[in-house]
């Protein structure tokens, strides 16, 4: 497909995806185009590195247009934006999509992206995840400026609103001040569900206060067999039930008639992978230049240290079985940028089917499917895998409800943020 700057390509695979009643289309997103590498944006641009993305608030809109159930979900970084635009964007967007929206809660990665917002550096790990939990402070008790029944709108006596149940929200905190009310009304689903995607101690921390879906990294079945009951048992100890957040690891499937010709569809798609597609990439997420560097030389613990993604380089550590890697290590280990990155499901329906039961009892609440190819994985999915699973019962065939928390079985939120950010001050 050549027509990816166009609306009506993202709306087809929008069709394509409600059509086989998928939860909801994410999209996520960087603040630069990957160019730490080399400092150089030009290898980026000449082999399309995630050279384009557009704003996806923007895209996701052009997709609710031509649906009517399917869930939209769109990155937002608490690193660089402000919690009242997001707040109002966010629920602006959840009205409009009569409560089809999802935030992807995010802190950024690279310096690249800083620079592009006037600063010199990104912020520390940590440090991004202590301002990430007030930014949701701020933003959850915006979202929560009006009660359910706050509007009247009765023309008779001219009443529009009750004052009593639109509150300020008055936040004044170590990184933000907000006044509020929000002047936007809460939405069908009370306000967009929460993802967020962090594997790093600190990460999971942080999904485990505020996350209603996780994007999860599952290096194999096992380990996910060991992380699944921890975010659970996480996220109870923070007083939340654990049925109330779905966890979804990040998966790839070729799936064709006969698996010989899911085969070849690996290897064909396996081979388009180059070098400069990992290289580009890992620099992006890591924030590190690996072509300042001999390719064999072992990393300082200091520099492993300083990286961006901690999760991604713990992973690398421990498939490269190395306390020091190199970006060698960093290349093959990691899989960045080639079809060997995560779990993959590779076989005829049934074959597919058979591996996502395994893990759907055993590991997850769902699946993120991450395309090897675009639009056609959704479509090959949609028209092999789907009823496949629906004849096991393990999928639905209407959507339950209105909303993306009718979709995921999800509750609707009660008005509590603003309780929550009072008692903090």
């Amino acid at each position: 497909m050549t027509d990816f700057l166009a609306p009506e390509y993202y709306q087809r695979i929008a069709r394509t995806l409600e059509d086989a009643r998928f939860d909801m289309a994410f999209f996520d997103d960087r603040l630069a185009m990957p160019d730490i590498y080399g400092n150089d944006h030009r290898e980026t641009v000449a082999h399309g590195i995630r050279a384009v993305k557009l704003d996806p608030t923007v895209v996701l809109m052009t997709m609710a247009a031509a649906t009517r159930h399917l869930g939209l979900g769109a990155t937002y970084s608490t690193t660089y934006y402000e919690p009242f635009h997001v707040a109002r964007l966010y629920g602006t967007l959840d009205l409009m999509t009569g409560g089809r929206v999802a935030w992807n809660v995010v802190t950024s990665l690279n310096d690249s992206e800083a620079e592009n917002f006037g600063y010199e550096e990104h912020l520390e790990h940590d440090l991004r995840y202590d301002r990430a939990d007030e930014f949701l402070e701020v933003v959850t008790g915006h979202w929560d400026s009006w009660a359910d029944d706050a509007l009247i709108v009765d023309k008779a006596t001219g009443r529009f609103a009750d004052p009593d149940k639109v509150r300020k929200l008055d936040h004044a905190g170590k990184y933000f001040k907000s006044k509020g009310p929000l002047p936007v009304p809460r939405s069908a689903q009370g306000h967009p569900v929460l993802l967020q995607a962090g594997q790093s101690g600190r990460g999971m921390a942080f999904a485990a206060r505020w996350a209603e879906a996780v994007f999860a990294s599952y290096p194999s079945l096992e380990a996910g067999r060991k992380l699944y009951p921890y975010l659970r048992s996480e996220i109870e100890k923070g007083g939340r039930n654990p049925d109330h957040v779905k966890v979804a690891p990040a998966v790839k499937v070729i799936v064709a008639e006969t698996a010989s010709q899911a085969e070849e569809q690996r290897a064909l798609i396996a081979a388009q992978a180059r070098p400069i597609d990992a290289l580009a990439l890992l620099c992006e997420v890591l924030n590190v230049d690996f072509a300042r560097r001999p390719y064999e030389e072992p990393f300082s613990d200091e520099e492993l240290a300083s990286v961006s993604w901690h999760s991604l380089r713990d992973r690398v550590i421990a498939r490269s079985g190395k306390k020091n890697p190199s970006v060698r290590d960093f290349v093959e280990a990691s899989g960045r940028g080639t079809v060997n990155e995560g779990p993959l499901f590779v076989g005829t329906p049934s074959q597919v089917a058979d591996e996502m039961q395994e893990w759907f009892e055993t590991a997850c609440d769902g699946f993120v499917l991450s395309a090897t190819k675009v639009p056609g994985s959704y479509e090959d999915f949609a028209r092999l895998v789907v009823p496949e699973l629906q004849r096991r019962g393990l999928f639905r065939r209407e959507y339950p409800g209105t909303t993306l928390r009718d979709t995921l079985g999800i509750p609707r939120p009660k008005l509590n943020a603003w309780r929550r950010v009072a008692d903090r001050a």
